[in-house]
C-alpha cells in the first residue's frame, strides 16, 4: 500500500492528514512540520507518527504532500525527490521557474510523480460542467477575499489568480501571443489587487482579476464561446449554461424581418446546474487523483508540467506589473 506523509499541517496541511488518514488505497505514516508540537498534535489525532526530522520521514515514504508556505516549496520537494518520493505541492508549484524546472528534470530523471494542488479543477462545479466549455474565445474572471495574513508572503498573483490562470490555461488550447498586466499593493508591500489580460494565439482573450483586499468573498469564471455563455460560481456552487434556442432557426426570418417582441426563452435556452447533494469535497477528489495517479502509474491531472506553465504564465504577469511600477514616465 502506498505510505504518505504530510509536510507542514498548519491551515491547510491539517486536511489534507484528515484526507490521506482516511482514504483506502494508501496509508498515512508520517508527518513533519516546522513546529513539531503541531506535528505531534496532528499526528496524535489520526493515529500517525510525527517526524521532527524531515530526511528521517523521507526514509519511510513513497510519496510526500508539501502544504507548507510557498517559499519552502523547492527545498522540501528537491530532497523528497531525489530520495525516490513522488510529490504533491500546494499551488504555485515553486516561487522561480528555474526552481520549477529543476524539479521537473529530476522528477523525469528518477520516473517519478509531481502533482501540483491547482484545486479548482478539482472543484465540483467546474467538473459538473466541464464537458459543455469548447473552444471559450473570452474568458472573465473575479477571484475576490477578504485580507488574511496566510499567502501573503507571495503576490495576489501566485496565491489568488494562479487558480484561474491554471484553469484558463486548461480550457484555452493555445499559447499565449500577448500579456497585459496591471496592480498595486495597498496592505502590503507586495501586489494585493492585479488584472491580467492574456491574449491567446488563438484568438481567444482572457481578462483575469484578483483581489486580497475586498469586501466580500467572490469566485466566478465566466466563458463566452460559439452558441454558448457559461457562468460558473464557485462561492455558491451552481452554474447558468446559456445556449442557443432550437427555436432561433425559426424564429430567424421574423427577426430578419423586424420583429423584437420575442420570449427571452424564444431565443436562449437557459439551464441551472450544481453538483449532486452528498458528493465528494474538492480537495478529497483532489488527493484522491494523485493516489490513483501513483497506484496506477497514470499522468496526474494536474502535473508538475501543468505547475511549471501556470507558474511562468503568473512570473510573466508580475513582471509586467513590475515595469509599470518601476518605469519612469517620459
Amino acid at each position: 500500500m502506498l505510505k504518505v506523509g504530510v509536510i507542514g499541517v498548519g491551515h491547510l496541511g491539517k486536511h489534507h492528514a484528515r484526507i490521506f488518514a482516511s482514504l483506502n488505497d494508501c496509508k498515512l505514516v508520517g508527518i513533519h512540520d516546522k513546529i513539531f508540537e503541531r506535528a505531534k498534535e496532528i499526528a496524535e489525532l489520526y493515529k500517525t507518527e510525527a517526524f521532527e526530522n524531515y530526511n528521517d520521514l523521507l526514509k519511510v515514504v513513497d510519496a510526500v504532500d508539501i502544504a507548507a508556505t510557498t517559499t519552502y516549496h523547492y527545498d522540501l520537494a528537491k530532497p523528497a525527490l531525489e530520495n525516490g518520493c513522488h510529490v504533491f505541492l500546494e499551488k504555485p508549484i515553486t516561487t522561480t521557474k528555474e526552481q520549477a524546472d529543476e524539479l521537473l528534470k529530476i522528477a523525469k530523471q528518477k520516473k517519478l510523480k509531481i502533482m501540483v494542488g491547482h484545486i479548482e479543477r478539482f472543484n465540483p462545479v467546474i467538473m459538473q460542467v466541464a464537458d459543455e466549455i469548447k473552444k471559450p474565445m473570452f474568458i472573465e474572471s473575479h477571484r475576490l477575499a477578504p485580507f488574511t495574513p496566510r499567502g501573503s508572503d507571495v503576490p495576489v498573483v501566485l496565491d489568488l489568480m494562479i487558480h484561474d490562470i491554471d484553469l484558463i490555461m486548461s480550457f484555452v488550447d493555445s499559447p499565449i501571443k500577448e500579456i497585459r498586466a496591471s496592480g498595486i499593493g495597498i496592505l502590503t508591500q507586495s501586489i494585493d489587487i492585479a488584472n491580467a489580460r492574456l491574449e491567446f494565439e488563438n484568438g481567444a482573450i482572457a481578462n483575469v482579476t484578483a483581489s486580497r483586499i475586498s469586501m466580500k468573498k467572490e469566485r466566478k469564471i465566466r466563458f463566452f464561446q460559439k452558441d454558448a455563455y457559461i457562468s460558473v460560481d464557485f462561492q455558491n456552487q451552481k452554474v447558468n449554461l446559456i445556449k442557443k434556442s432550437p427555436k432561433l432557426v425559426l424564429l430567424l426570418p421574423q427577426i430578419l424581418a423586424g420583429k423584437t417582441d420575442f420570449n427571452p426563452d424564444d431565443l436562449v435556452d437557459l439551464k441551472e446546474i450544481t453538483p449532486p447533494e452528498g458528493g465528494k469535497d474538492a480537495l478529497t477528489l483532489e488527493l484522491e487523483s494523485f493516489v490513483y495517479a501513483i497506484n496506477k502509474n497514470k499522468r496526474p491531472m494536474v502535473d508538475g508540467e501543468d505547475g511549471a506553465r501556470a507558474l511562468d504564465v503568473a512570473l510573466q504577469i508580475l513582471d509586467k506589473i513590475e515595469f509599470k511600477r518601476t518605469k519612469i514616465p517620459d
